[in-house]
C-alpha cells in the first residue's frame, strides 16, 4: 500500500477550495501537497517511456518482454522503468511461470489531482489579477 501523503489536510471539493479564495490559501495547499509520495509520482510520470508503459497497460496486462518490444529496450531496461512505476503503485507485477506479468496498479492519484487543481487555481487567480491591472491601466490612459 502506498503512503497516504498529506493525511492532515482536510478533504475539500474544488468548490470549497474555490471559496477559500485567496492566492495564499492556494499556495499553502500547493506547498502542503508536496510530499515525498507526490514527488515520486511526478518522477515516475516524468519519463516518456514510463508513460508509454502505462498507455500500453491501459489496454491490458503484458509481460516485461511485450512491454520492451516497442521501445527497443532490453528486458532489464524495461524492468527498471516498471520498478519505478511499481514503487508508486501505478503498476503491479506478478510472476507467471518464467515471465513477469504487469498490469495497471491501484494507485489513487487524488494527491496529484489536488496539487494540479490547486496550482491551476493559483495561476488563474494571478492571471485574473493581471487582467484587472491591465484593464485599470487601459481605462486610466483613455
Amino acid at each position: 500500500m502506498r503512503p497516504s501523503g498529506p493525511a492532515a489536510l482536510p478533504e475539500r471539493s474544488p468548490t470549497e477550495l474555490g471559496r477559500a479564495g485567496s492566492l495564499a490559501s492556494y499556495s499553502a495547499l500547493i506547498g502542503a501537497l508536496s510530499s515525498s509520495t507526490l514527488d515520486l509520482t511526478f518522477f515516475a510520470l516524468s519519463d516518456p517511456t514510463r508513460r508509454g508503459i502505462l498507455q500500453r497497460l491501459a489496454r491490458g496486462p503484458a509481460t516485461i518482454g511485450e512491454l520492451a518490444a516497442p521501445f527497443g529496450l532490453t528486458l532489464n531496461g524495461i524492468k527498471k522503468h516498471v520498478e519505478i512505476l511499481e514503487a508508486v503503485d501505478l503498476v503491479s507485477t506478478a510472476k507467471v511461470g518464467r515471465a513477469r506479468k504487469c498490469q495497471l496498479g491501484t494507485a489513487e492519484l487524488d494527491d496529484v489531482t489536488r496539487w494540479i487543481d490547486a496550482y491551476r487555481r493559483a495561476l488563474q487567480g494571478r492571471l485574473e489579477s493581471f487582467g484587472a491591472y491591465v484593464e485599470a491601466r487601459t481605462a486610466s490612459t483613455r
